[in-house]
C-alpha cells in the first residue's frame, strides 16, 4: 500500500511515519512545508526506497490531486495547532486547518481514496476540575480558540463530504501528544528543557489545570 501522510515531517506525522515503516510493509509519501514545526531530521534514518519526502502546501490542489491520485490512501495530520499563535493570527489557522482540508477532501473524492483525519479533542471544549463527565464521539462541540474552531470546521467538512459525497472517512480526536521529535515549545519539552537550563518552570494560571495526555507510539498504533 501507498500512503500520503500530510504533515508527515512534523512532530506526530513523522512519528507515524517511523511507526508504518517499522510495523507496516507500506510505503509512504510525506508532504510537508516544512515549516518550523516541520523538520527533515525527524525522518532521519528510514530508507530511501519507502519514503518519499515531498516539500509542499496542502492548499496547493494541483500538488495535491498529483499525489493523491499516486496513494491508496491518506492520513492528514498537516495543521496549524499553536493556540497561541492562533490568537496573534488566526489567518494562517483558517487557510492550512480550513481551506487545505478542503483541497484534500476534493482530491481524495475525485479520485476515490481512503482517508484519515487527525483531529484534537480541543474541538470539544473544556472540563471543569475534577468533573467526572469525559469527552465521547458524541459530545457536543464547543471550541475556544481561533486554533480549535478551525479543528472542528475541518471536522465538520469531513463528516460532511462523507454524507454528501460517499468520501470514505475516518477522523480521530486525540488529547495532548508528547514523545519523540516534540518542538521546544509544546509543554513537556519546554519544562524539561527549562530544567536542564535551571530556569524555573512556566506555572499557567494557578496551576490547577488538569491535561490529558498520549505517548504519540500509541496514537499511531491505534
Amino acid at each position: 500500500m501507498h500512503l500520503l501522510v500530510t504533515g508527515g515531517a512534523g512532530f506526530i506525522g513523522s512519528n507515524f511515519v517511523h511507526h508504518v515503516v517499522r510495523e507496516t510493509g507500506h510505503d509512504v509519501v510525506v508532504l510537508d512545508k516544512l515549516t518550523y514545526a516541520g523538520n527533515r531530521e525527524n525522518l532521519a534514518g528510514l530508507p530511501a526506497d519507502r519514503v518519499t519526502l515531498e516539500v509542499g502546501e496542502i492548499c496547493d490542489a494541483a500538488l495535491v490531486d498529483r499525489l493523491v491520485a499516486e496513494s491508496d490512501a491518506v492520513v492528514h495530520y498537516a495543521a496549524e495547532s499553536h493556540n497561541d499563535n492562533s490568537l496573534n493570527d488566526p489567518s494562517p489557522f483558517i487557510q492550512t486547518n480550513i481551506v487545505g482540508t478542503f483541497v484534500l477532501l476534493e482530491a481524495v473524492r475525485k479520485h476515490g481514496k481512503r482517508f484519515h483525519h487527525v483531529s484534537t479533542d480541543e474541538v470539544y471544549g473544556d472540563l471543569e476540575l475534577d468533573d467526572p463527565a469525559k469527552f465521547t464521539e458524541t459530545t457536543p462541540y464547543n471550541p475556544s480558540s481561533p486554533y480549535s474552531a478551525s479543528k472542528a470546521g475541518s471536522d465538520h467538512l469531513v463528516r460532511a463530504w462523507v454524507r454528501s459525497f460517499g468520501v470514505q472517512a475516518t477522523l480521530s480526536n486525540c488529547s495532548n501528544n508528547y514523545g519523540p521529535y516534540q518542538h521546544i515549545e509544546k509543554f513537556i519539552p519546554r519544562q524539561i528543557t527549562n530544567l536542564i537550563d535551571g530556569v524555573r518552570p512556566r506555572l499557567y494560571g494557578q496551576g490547577v489545570n488538569v491535561r490529558d495526555w498520549i505517548h504519540t507510539e500509541d496514537h499511531s498504533s491505534a
